[in-house]
């Protein structure tokens, strides 16, 4: 009869390997996790790793969107109020040209036009966490000053013109800044600043002159002007918010997923360690009688 030599180390090979097994099992239950190691399943590993990527590109999404949605709300809110000025503006305007003014009424006219382009140039230098967000990518210098010992006044514009954008999961860009020249001093007749210091210069001296029937045309222009560039801040901001809510889905889903191949099986795992045990506990038998005798013995 042949006996096969390496019976012994086989079956001490065969323990070895039983007590890995309950140790990796018994690291599972404990921790509830399935996947312990690369090795315990390279597969599945993979695609944690590839879950947990998406899951981080969506949370570095959400923390820049959360940030630009808040800009973007303070530049609407920002050019509403300026809207409500320009419209405060008009009606002033519109009383000074119908002839029935006298000369002081004018000049007050003159005067409360003066306040509401200042107000309007701190509107247009708003900021939001410390930038301004008028000014183009130049977010650390106020981006209108006016200077009034000319006659009349002029507004200048210290940003530049570059337009951010954000791009969202899908690929799509959304626009997160209108640069503040091309919404308050854009050239012509849809210039906020030029057409109001016309307009106070007009008044200043106390007559009612024929530029400002001409004035009072381009800031109702301007005005409108302003509206449309609010549009495509409103836009932005819709936008943004659907794709917000489009990746705050996914995330759910990417974690729920995530969850699935990470966690356990508890009860599974509880009856391949019972039958580990039960595997060791007979291997142990054999080796234990193979030590009390010679194997021919056992023969």
């Amino acid at each position: 009869m042949r006996v096969n030599p390496f019976y012994v180390s086989n079956l001490a090979a065969s323990l070895d390997q039983t007590q890995s097994t309950e140790a990796q099992l018994s690291n599972e239950l404990s921790s509830g996790v399935s996947i312990t190691s690369l090795s315990s399943n390279p597969v599945a590993a993979g695609e944690n790793v590839l879950l947990l990527n998406q899951i981080q590109r969506d949370d570095s999404f959400t923390q820049s969107s959360s940030l630009v949605q808040g800009q973007l709300q303070v530049a609407d809110s920002a050019l509403g109020s300026v809207v409500s000025q320009l419209t405060q503006a008009i009606s002033l305007a519109t009383s000074a040209s119908n002839g029935t003014l006298n000369s002081s009424q004018l000049q007050a006219v003159s005067t409360q036009l003066a306040g509401i382009r200042d107000e309007i140039t701190s509107l247009a230098n708003t900021s939001y966490q410390g930038q301004f967000i008028f000014g183009g990518s130049q977010t650390t210098t106020a981006p209108f000053a006016t200077d009034t010992s000319t006659s009349p006044a002029s507004t200048t514009y210290n940003g530049d013109e570059n337009v951010n954008y954000l791009q969202t999961p899908n690929g799509q860009s959304v626009q997160l800044n209108v640069p503040g020249d091309q919404i308050f001093t854009t050239s012509g007749s849809n210039s906020v600043f030029q057409t109001l210091n016309s307009l106070i210069n007009d008044y200043s001296s106390g007559s009612s002159v024929q530029s400002a029937v001409v004035d009072l045309q381009s800031l109702n222009t301007a005005m409108n002007y302003v509206s449309q560039q609010r549009v495509a801040i409103d836009n932005s901001l819709t936008r943004l918010t659907a794709a917000s809510d489009a990746v705050t889905v996914e995330q759910t889903q990417l974690t729920t997923a995530q969850t699935n191949l990470m966690q356990a099986d508890l009860a599974g795992l509880s009856t391949k360690l019972s039958l580990a045990e039960s595997q060791q506990t007979a291997l142990e038998a054999v080796i234990s009688q193979l030590g009390s005798g010679s194997l021919f013995e056992k023969l």
